[in-house]
Protein backbone atom coordinates (compact mmCIF):
# COMPACT_ATOMS: atom_id res chain seq x y z
CA UNK A 1 0.00 0.00 0.00
CA UNK A 2 1.29 3.46 -0.94
CA UNK A 3 1.82 5.85 1.94
CA UNK A 4 -0.09 9.03 1.03
CA UNK A 5 1.11 10.97 4.08
CA UNK A 6 3.65 13.56 2.98
CA UNK A 7 6.40 14.83 5.29
CA UNK A 8 5.40 17.93 7.25
CA UNK A 9 8.06 19.98 5.49
CA UNK A 10 6.48 19.24 2.10
CA UNK A 11 3.17 20.77 3.25
CA UNK A 12 4.66 24.11 4.29
CA UNK A 13 4.54 27.07 1.91
CA UNK A 14 5.73 29.87 4.12
CA UNK A 15 6.53 32.47 1.48
CA UNK A 16 7.41 36.10 2.22
CA UNK A 17 4.44 38.44 2.42
CA UNK A 18 3.76 40.14 -0.95
CA UNK A 19 3.66 43.90 -1.37
CA UNK A 20 0.10 43.70 -2.84
CA UNK A 21 0.83 46.51 -5.29
CA UNK A 22 -2.25 45.50 -7.29
CA UNK A 23 -4.46 45.99 -4.25
CA UNK A 24 -3.01 49.43 -3.71
CA UNK A 25 -3.98 50.41 -7.27
CA UNK A 26 -7.45 48.92 -6.80
CA UNK A 27 -7.98 50.96 -3.63
CA UNK A 28 -6.99 54.16 -5.44
CA UNK A 29 -9.27 53.30 -8.37
CA UNK A 30 -12.25 52.54 -6.15
CA UNK A 31 -11.73 55.82 -4.29
CA UNK A 32 -11.91 57.67 -7.63
CA UNK A 33 -15.11 55.85 -8.58
CA UNK A 34 -16.64 56.53 -5.18
CA UNK A 35 -15.81 60.20 -5.57
CA UNK A 36 -17.68 60.29 -8.87
CA UNK A 37 -20.64 58.56 -7.20
CA UNK A 38 -20.78 61.20 -4.47
CA UNK A 39 -20.68 64.01 -6.99
CA UNK A 40 -23.32 62.54 -9.31
CA UNK A 41 -25.27 60.30 -6.97
CA UNK A 42 -28.69 61.68 -7.73
CA UNK A 43 -30.65 63.23 -10.57
CA UNK A 44 -33.80 65.32 -10.67
CA UNK A 45 -37.28 63.82 -10.62
CA UNK A 46 -39.28 66.28 -12.70
CA UNK A 47 -43.05 66.62 -12.79
CA UNK A 48 -44.35 68.00 -16.10
CA UNK A 49 -47.95 69.24 -16.05
CA UNK A 50 -50.30 67.65 -18.57
CA UNK A 51 -53.67 69.40 -18.40
CA UNK A 52 -55.61 66.47 -19.83
CA UNK A 53 -54.43 64.00 -17.18
CA UNK A 54 -56.44 65.16 -14.18
CA UNK A 55 -55.83 62.88 -11.19
CA UNK A 56 -52.82 61.14 -12.76
CA UNK A 57 -49.43 62.60 -11.84
CA UNK A 58 -46.51 62.00 -14.19
CA UNK A 59 -42.88 61.97 -13.01
CA UNK A 60 -39.73 61.62 -15.11
CA UNK A 61 -36.37 60.68 -13.60
CA UNK A 62 -33.91 62.80 -15.56
CA UNK A 63 -30.82 60.66 -16.05
CA UNK A 64 -29.53 62.91 -18.83
CA UNK A 65 -27.91 65.16 -16.21
CA UNK A 66 -25.20 62.65 -15.27
CA UNK A 67 -21.64 63.71 -16.22
CA UNK A 68 -21.79 61.50 -19.32
CA UNK A 69 -25.33 62.47 -20.20
CA UNK A 70 -27.31 59.27 -19.78
CA UNK A 71 -28.77 56.58 -17.58
CA UNK A 72 -25.78 54.42 -18.52
CA UNK A 73 -23.47 56.46 -16.26
CA UNK A 74 -24.74 54.46 -13.27
CA UNK A 75 -24.30 51.16 -15.12
CA UNK A 76 -20.80 51.96 -16.38
CA UNK A 77 -19.57 52.86 -12.91
CA UNK A 78 -21.08 49.65 -11.52
CA UNK A 79 -19.52 47.51 -14.27
CA UNK A 80 -16.06 48.97 -13.70
CA UNK A 81 -16.38 48.55 -9.92
CA UNK A 82 -17.57 44.98 -10.48
CA UNK A 83 -14.52 44.25 -12.63
CA UNK A 84 -12.09 45.74 -10.13
CA UNK A 85 -13.63 44.04 -7.09
CA UNK A 86 -13.58 40.67 -8.86
CA UNK A 87 -9.92 41.08 -9.76
CA UNK A 88 -10.47 41.37 -13.53
CA UNK A 89 -9.30 44.97 -13.91
CA UNK A 90 -5.82 46.14 -12.96
CA UNK A 91 -3.56 49.10 -13.53
CA UNK A 92 -2.90 48.37 -17.23
CA UNK A 93 -6.04 46.47 -18.25
CA UNK A 94 -7.70 47.38 -21.54
CA UNK A 95 -11.46 47.73 -21.08
CA UNK A 96 -13.66 46.43 -23.90
CA UNK A 97 -17.42 46.74 -24.34
CA UNK A 98 -20.14 45.80 -26.83
CA UNK A 99 -22.45 48.80 -27.03
CA UNK A 100 -24.82 50.80 -29.22
CA UNK A 101 -23.31 53.96 -27.84
CA UNK A 102 -24.40 55.44 -24.50
CA UNK A 103 -22.88 52.75 -22.28
CA UNK A 104 -19.62 53.05 -24.20
CA UNK A 105 -19.60 56.84 -23.75
CA UNK A 106 -19.91 56.40 -19.99
CA UNK A 107 -17.34 53.61 -19.86
CA UNK A 108 -14.89 55.72 -21.87
CA UNK A 109 -15.31 58.44 -19.23
CA UNK A 110 -14.47 56.02 -16.41
CA UNK A 111 -11.58 54.49 -18.35
CA UNK A 112 -10.08 57.95 -18.72
CA UNK A 113 -10.69 58.62 -15.01
CA UNK A 114 -8.62 55.50 -14.22
CA UNK A 115 -6.11 56.05 -17.07
CA UNK A 116 -7.04 52.76 -18.76
CA UNK A 117 -7.34 52.04 -22.51
CA UNK A 118 -10.92 51.56 -23.76
CA UNK A 119 -12.31 49.98 -26.94
CA UNK A 120 -16.01 50.12 -27.85
CA UNK A 121 -17.44 47.57 -30.27
CA UNK A 122 -20.59 48.90 -31.92
CA UNK A 123 -22.73 48.76 -35.06
CA UNK A 124 -21.59 51.03 -37.86
CA UNK A 125 -25.00 52.74 -37.71
CA UNK A 126 -24.34 54.20 -34.22
CA UNK A 127 -25.01 57.95 -34.15
CA UNK A 128 -21.97 60.11 -35.06
CA UNK A 129 -22.46 62.19 -31.90
CA UNK A 130 -21.96 59.14 -29.67
CA UNK A 131 -18.86 58.11 -31.61
CA UNK A 132 -17.39 61.59 -31.17
CA UNK A 133 -18.10 61.53 -27.43
CA UNK A 134 -16.39 58.14 -26.99
CA UNK A 135 -13.34 59.41 -28.84
CA UNK A 136 -13.40 62.70 -26.90
CA UNK A 137 -12.97 60.66 -23.69
CA UNK A 138 -10.01 58.86 -25.25
CA UNK A 139 -11.82 55.67 -26.30
CA UNK A 140 -11.44 53.84 -29.59
CA UNK A 141 -14.35 52.53 -31.68
CA UNK A 142 -14.39 49.20 -33.50
CA UNK A 143 -17.32 48.83 -35.91
CA UNK A 144 -19.28 45.77 -36.99
CA UNK A 145 -21.99 45.57 -39.65
CA UNK A 146 -24.74 43.94 -37.58
CA UNK A 147 -25.74 44.46 -33.96
CA UNK A 148 -25.65 40.68 -33.43
CA UNK A 149 -21.91 40.70 -34.16
CA UNK A 150 -20.87 42.92 -31.27
CA UNK A 151 -20.63 40.16 -28.65
CA UNK A 152 -18.10 37.90 -30.39
CA UNK A 153 -16.06 40.85 -31.64
CA UNK A 154 -15.79 42.36 -28.14
CA UNK A 155 -14.77 39.02 -26.62
CA UNK A 156 -12.15 38.49 -29.33
CA UNK A 157 -10.64 41.96 -28.83
CA UNK A 158 -10.50 41.43 -25.06
CA UNK A 159 -8.64 38.15 -25.57
CA UNK A 160 -6.25 39.67 -28.14
CA UNK A 161 -5.36 42.60 -25.88
CA UNK A 162 -5.34 40.66 -22.63
CA UNK A 163 -8.07 43.02 -21.54
CA UNK A 164 -11.40 42.72 -19.76
CA UNK A 165 -14.75 42.46 -21.57
CA UNK A 166 -17.10 44.46 -19.34
CA UNK A 167 -20.10 42.65 -20.94
CA UNK A 168 -22.98 44.91 -19.96
CA UNK A 169 -25.53 42.50 -21.40
CA UNK A 170 -24.55 39.76 -18.97
CA UNK A 171 -23.39 41.76 -15.96
CA UNK A 172 -25.89 44.64 -15.80
CA UNK A 173 -28.27 42.85 -13.43
CA UNK A 174 -25.54 41.52 -11.16
CA UNK A 175 -23.15 44.49 -11.05
CA UNK A 176 -25.81 46.82 -9.61
CA UNK A 177 -26.76 46.55 -5.93
CA UNK A 178 -30.54 46.20 -6.42
CA UNK A 179 -31.33 46.36 -2.67
CA UNK A 180 -30.23 49.97 -2.43
CA UNK A 181 -26.91 51.85 -2.35
CA UNK A 182 -28.61 54.75 -4.15
CA UNK A 183 -29.51 52.75 -7.24
CA UNK A 184 -32.06 54.33 -9.56
CA UNK A 185 -35.01 52.56 -7.92
CA UNK A 186 -34.10 53.64 -4.39
CA UNK A 187 -33.58 57.19 -5.63
CA UNK A 188 -36.99 57.30 -7.36
CA UNK A 189 -38.93 56.10 -4.34
CA UNK A 190 -37.02 58.38 -1.95
CA UNK A 191 -37.83 61.37 -4.15
CA UNK A 192 -41.50 60.38 -4.35
CA UNK A 193 -41.92 60.67 -0.58
CA UNK A 194 -44.24 63.56 0.23
CA UNK A 195 -45.96 63.56 -3.18
CA UNK A 196 -49.74 63.26 -3.44
CA UNK A 197 -49.38 59.63 -4.53
CA UNK A 198 -45.96 58.65 -3.10
CA UNK A 199 -46.16 54.99 -4.16
CA UNK A 200 -46.47 54.96 -7.96
CA UNK A 201 -49.07 52.70 -9.54
CA UNK A 202 -46.59 51.84 -12.28
CA UNK A 203 -42.98 52.43 -13.23
CA UNK A 204 -42.56 52.33 -17.02
CA UNK A 205 -39.15 51.40 -18.45
CA UNK A 206 -37.74 50.27 -21.78
CA UNK A 207 -35.14 47.49 -21.97
CA UNK A 208 -31.67 47.49 -23.50
CA UNK A 209 -29.60 45.16 -21.36
CA UNK A 210 -32.57 44.52 -19.06
CA UNK A 211 -30.46 45.62 -16.10
CA UNK A 212 -32.47 48.70 -15.14
CA UNK A 213 -35.81 46.89 -15.30
CA UNK A 214 -34.27 44.07 -13.24
CA UNK A 215 -33.07 46.53 -10.60
CA UNK A 216 -36.44 48.31 -10.41
CA UNK A 217 -38.48 45.09 -10.37
CA UNK A 218 -36.33 43.52 -7.67
CA UNK A 219 -36.34 46.67 -5.54
CA UNK A 220 -40.14 46.93 -5.70
CA UNK A 221 -40.42 43.37 -4.39
CA UNK A 222 -37.67 43.82 -1.81
CA UNK A 223 -39.45 46.86 -0.38
CA UNK A 224 -42.83 45.07 -0.58
CA UNK A 225 -44.37 47.93 -2.58
CA UNK A 226 -47.67 47.84 -4.49
CA UNK A 227 -46.01 49.47 -7.51
CA UNK A 228 -45.97 47.45 -10.73
CA UNK A 229 -43.40 47.46 -13.52
CA UNK A 230 -44.33 47.81 -17.19
CA UNK A 231 -41.51 47.25 -19.69
CA UNK A 232 -41.86 48.71 -23.19
CA UNK A 233 -40.18 46.95 -26.10
CA UNK A 234 -39.61 48.16 -29.66
CA UNK A 235 -39.64 46.76 -33.18
CA UNK A 236 -36.92 44.28 -34.13
CA UNK A 237 -36.34 43.27 -30.53
CA UNK A 238 -36.96 39.90 -28.92
CA UNK A 239 -37.71 40.88 -25.31
CA UNK A 240 -41.48 41.09 -25.80
CA UNK A 241 -41.66 37.79 -27.70
CA UNK A 242 -39.59 36.07 -25.03
CA UNK A 243 -41.75 37.51 -22.24
CA UNK A 244 -44.92 36.22 -23.89
CA UNK A 245 -43.61 32.80 -24.93
CA UNK A 246 -41.09 32.04 -22.17
CA UNK A 247 -38.55 31.18 -24.88
CA UNK A 248 -35.13 32.70 -24.13
CA UNK A 249 -33.63 31.37 -27.38
CA UNK A 250 -35.68 33.56 -29.72
CA UNK A 251 -33.57 35.82 -31.97
CA UNK A 252 -34.04 38.62 -34.49
CA UNK A 253 -31.81 39.25 -37.51
CA UNK A 254 -32.54 42.99 -37.81
CA UNK A 255 -31.24 45.55 -35.34
CA UNK A 256 -33.45 47.93 -33.35
CA UNK A 257 -34.19 51.33 -34.86
CA UNK A 258 -34.19 52.96 -31.41
CA UNK A 259 -30.61 53.27 -30.19
CA UNK A 260 -29.84 51.90 -26.76
CA UNK A 261 -32.88 49.62 -26.39
CA UNK A 262 -34.19 46.48 -28.02
CA UNK A 263 -31.91 43.54 -28.71
CA UNK A 264 -31.55 40.79 -31.35
CA UNK A 265 -31.23 38.14 -28.62
CA UNK A 266 -32.55 37.72 -25.07
CA UNK A 267 -29.78 39.16 -22.92
CA UNK A 268 -28.78 37.35 -19.70
CA UNK A 269 -29.62 40.49 -17.69
CA UNK A 270 -33.25 40.47 -18.86
CA UNK A 271 -35.31 39.02 -15.98
CA UNK A 272 -38.95 38.58 -17.10
CA UNK A 273 -40.17 37.29 -13.73
CA UNK A 274 -39.70 40.67 -12.05
CA UNK A 275 -41.82 42.36 -14.76
CA UNK A 276 -45.58 42.74 -14.30
CA UNK A 277 -46.52 43.67 -17.87
CA UNK A 278 -44.92 44.27 -21.27
CA UNK A 279 -46.02 46.11 -24.39
CA UNK A 280 -44.34 46.64 -27.76
CA UNK A 281 -44.73 49.75 -29.88
CA UNK A 282 -43.65 50.83 -33.39
CA UNK A 283 -40.49 52.88 -33.79
CA UNK A 284 -42.54 55.73 -35.28
CA UNK A 285 -44.48 55.91 -32.02
CA UNK A 286 -41.23 56.18 -30.03
CA UNK A 287 -39.86 58.97 -32.21
CA UNK A 288 -43.17 60.86 -32.24
CA UNK A 289 -43.40 60.61 -28.44
CA UNK A 290 -39.79 61.78 -28.15
CA UNK A 291 -40.54 64.90 -30.16
CA UNK A 292 -43.84 65.62 -28.37
CA UNK A 293 -42.19 65.32 -24.93
CA UNK A 294 -39.25 67.47 -26.03
CA UNK A 295 -41.65 70.27 -26.96
CA UNK A 296 -43.52 69.96 -23.66
CA UNK A 297 -40.45 70.12 -21.41
CA UNK A 298 -38.55 72.61 -23.61
CA UNK A 299 -35.49 70.46 -24.26
CA UNK A 300 -34.67 67.52 -26.44
CA UNK A 301 -34.69 63.93 -25.23
CA UNK A 302 -33.53 60.73 -26.95
CA UNK A 303 -35.41 57.95 -28.72
CA UNK A 304 -35.50 55.53 -25.80
CA UNK A 305 -37.10 58.26 -23.70
CA UNK A 306 -39.77 58.52 -26.39
CA UNK A 307 -40.39 54.80 -26.00
CA UNK A 308 -40.75 55.27 -22.26
CA UNK A 309 -43.08 58.25 -22.67
CA UNK A 310 -45.38 56.50 -25.13
CA UNK A 311 -45.58 53.49 -22.79
CA UNK A 312 -46.33 55.81 -19.89
CA UNK A 313 -49.14 57.49 -21.88
CA UNK A 314 -50.62 54.11 -22.72
CA UNK A 315 -50.61 53.06 -19.05
CA UNK A 316 -52.16 56.43 -18.11
CA UNK A 317 -54.89 55.93 -20.70
CA UNK A 318 -55.74 52.53 -19.22
CA UNK A 319 -55.87 54.04 -15.73
CA UNK A 320 -58.13 56.84 -16.93
CA UNK A 321 -60.49 54.36 -18.61
CA UNK A 322 -60.72 52.48 -15.31
CA UNK A 323 -61.35 55.70 -13.36
CA UNK A 324 -58.15 55.32 -11.37
CA UNK A 325 -56.02 58.12 -9.95
CA UNK A 326 -52.39 57.82 -8.93
CA UNK A 327 -48.84 58.45 -10.07
CA UNK A 328 -46.66 57.07 -12.84
CA UNK A 329 -42.87 57.24 -13.14
CA UNK A 330 -40.59 56.81 -16.12
CA UNK A 331 -37.06 57.80 -17.10
CA UNK A 332 -35.39 60.35 -19.37
CA UNK A 333 -32.58 58.09 -20.53
CA UNK A 334 -30.42 60.59 -22.39
CA UNK A 335 -30.37 63.94 -24.15
CA UNK A 336 -31.64 64.46 -27.67
CA UNK A 337 -28.41 66.30 -28.48
CA UNK A 338 -26.97 62.92 -29.48
CA UNK A 339 -29.59 62.46 -32.20
CA UNK A 340 -29.51 65.77 -34.11
CA UNK A 341 -28.48 63.97 -37.30
CA UNK A 342 -31.08 61.22 -36.96
CA UNK A 343 -34.32 61.40 -34.94
CA UNK A 344 -34.47 65.20 -35.19
CA UNK A 345 -33.50 65.32 -38.87
CA UNK A 346 -36.54 65.38 -41.19
CA UNK A 347 -34.52 64.21 -44.19
CA UNK A 348 -33.21 61.23 -42.23
CA UNK A 349 -36.72 60.34 -41.01
CA UNK A 350 -38.12 60.58 -44.54
CA UNK A 351 -35.33 58.36 -45.88
CA UNK A 352 -36.17 55.76 -43.23
CA UNK A 353 -39.86 55.93 -44.08
CA UNK A 354 -41.09 57.08 -40.66
CA UNK A 355 -44.51 58.74 -40.68
CA UNK A 356 -44.78 60.48 -37.33
CA UNK A 357 -47.88 62.60 -38.00
CA UNK A 358 -50.60 60.09 -36.97
CA UNK A 359 -48.73 59.14 -33.79
CA UNK A 360 -48.22 62.78 -32.88
CA UNK A 361 -51.92 63.52 -33.38
CA UNK A 362 -52.86 60.55 -31.20
CA UNK A 363 -50.57 61.69 -28.38
CA UNK A 364 -51.60 65.35 -28.59
CA UNK A 365 -55.29 64.38 -28.45
CA UNK A 366 -54.65 62.19 -25.42
CA UNK A 367 -52.61 64.78 -23.54
CA UNK A 368 -55.38 67.32 -24.14
CA UNK A 369 -57.91 65.02 -22.45
CA UNK A 370 -59.10 62.73 -25.26
CA UNK A 371 -58.70 58.98 -25.69
CA UNK A 372 -55.41 57.48 -26.85
CA UNK A 373 -56.50 56.03 -30.19
CA UNK A 374 -53.69 54.19 -31.97
CA UNK A 375 -53.28 54.93 -35.70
Amino acid sequence: MTNLTAPASACCALLPLPDCAGRAWARRAIALLQGDARRSADTHLIKPVFGGLTGIDIYLKDESTHPTGSLKHRLARSLVLYGICNGHIGETTTLVEASSGSTAVSEAYFARLLNLPFIAVMPRTTSPQKIREIERFGGRCHFVEKSSEVYAAAQAIAEETGGHYLDQFTNAERATDWRGNNNIAESIFAQMEGEAHPVPDWVVMSAGTGGTSATIGRYIRYRNLATRLCVVDVEHSVFYDSYCSGDREVTCTQGSGIEGIGRPRVEPSFLPRVIDHMIRIPDAASIAAMQILSDLIFRRVGGSTGTNFFGLCWVASEMRKAGREGSLVSVICDSGARYTDTYYNDAWLDAKGYDLAPWKRALETFLEGGDLVLP
